[in-house]
């Protein structure tokens, strides 16, 4: 008779269930963090879109604060946005990091900048 056990150790098992459990700590605590990233990249350019070549920066950066307040935007306010004019356009551009601990002392660092230019 020649029977061949086909499967996997527990060890294996236990190992692909660590591994398996690792991605999705990972996923749960970095894919928020792109949402609002995406959330703010989509509010700069809808405030620029709304802002005339007369707006202040006072303004536009207040109208950030409302619409970051409307789409949950805690991650930077009004008044960490670099707010420029190129030729006769606004320009919003920002950078930010977010520090996200994972387990004991071991965290991940996520560097962000965007810009409404396209």
């Amino acid at each position: 008779m020649n029977c061949k056990q086909r499967g996997m150790s527990l060890s294996g098992l236990l190992l692909a269930a660590f591994v398996v459990a690792l991605l999705a700590l990972l996923g749960m605590k970095v894919i928020p963090e792109y949402i609002e990233y995406r959330q703010v990249v989509a509010s700069i350019k809808k405030v620029t879109q709304a802002a005339g070549p007369e707006t202040s920066v006072r303004q536009i950066r207040d109208a950030f604060d409302r619409q970051a307040n409307v789409d949950y935007i805690s991650a930077i306010t009004g008044a960490d946005l670099d707010i420029t004019k190129e030729a006769g356009q606004i320009v919003v551009s920002f950078s930010y990091e977010k520090r996200i601990p994972l387990f004991a002392n071991v965290s991940l660092l996520l560097d962000f900048s965007g810009s409404s230019k396209e």
